[in-house]
């Protein structure tokens, strides 16, 4: 709990600073490109994580790995080093996106779906979307085979349930009654 605090603090940080040098869109690229790289590679987050690996060792690694980063988003290695907080890299990538996406008012819809989603299925969410939201709209797709078909549809609190497990349910509860 304390670590996302900490990258949340880090990531309203580091916002501030690449949107005083107008550098916002380039460090939210950096920053996504950092969280999937981690996630993606077992044995980089090992290496992060382990604390036996002196902290110069990691920023300099780091640095190797993301040479082609802005200049903030070194900083923030820099900082990590003097603070010995690297562990914490990939929850401020995420945190700062989220963030970045507030100020500049777009919103993630995540879509669980069966298979992964399709153009036309696509297009029927984004109507949906409409519906529930003004604000532009990205969408996240989560396979999830349980659902049978159809889509779940979140934006924020609000949620739209329209696949065939979720009214093979509601059929069950209503012959059951």
């Amino acid at each position: 709990m304390s670590s996302t605090r900490a990258a949340i603090r880090y990531a309203k940080a580091i916002l501030d600073m690449a949107t005083s040098k107008s550098a916002a869109n380039e460090v939210s690229q950096d920053m996504t490109l950092i969280a999937t790289t981690i996630k993606g590679n077992a044995e980089l987050d090992t290496f992060i994580q382990n604390p036996t690996i002196k902290v110069e060792v990691k920023e300099s690694a780091l640095l190797e790995v993301f040479a082609s980063v802005n200049n903030v988003t070194k900083g923030l290695f820099h900082l990590l080093l003097e603070n010995k907080r690297f562990e914490i890299l990939e929850p401020i990538a995420i945190e700062y996106n989220k963030l970045f996406d507030q100020a500049n008012g777009i919103e993630v819809a995540k879509v669980t779906t069966a298979i992964a989603i399709t153009p036309e299925l696509e297009a029927k969410v984004m109507a949906k979307i409409n519906e529930f939201s003004n604000k532009k709209v990205t969408i996240e797709n989560i396979v999830d085979p349980s659902i049978i078909g159809g889509f779940i549809l979140r934006i924020g609190d609000k949620q739209y349930n329209a696949s065939v497990a979720n009214r093979l349910q509601v059929l069950k509860r209503e012959l059951s009654n």
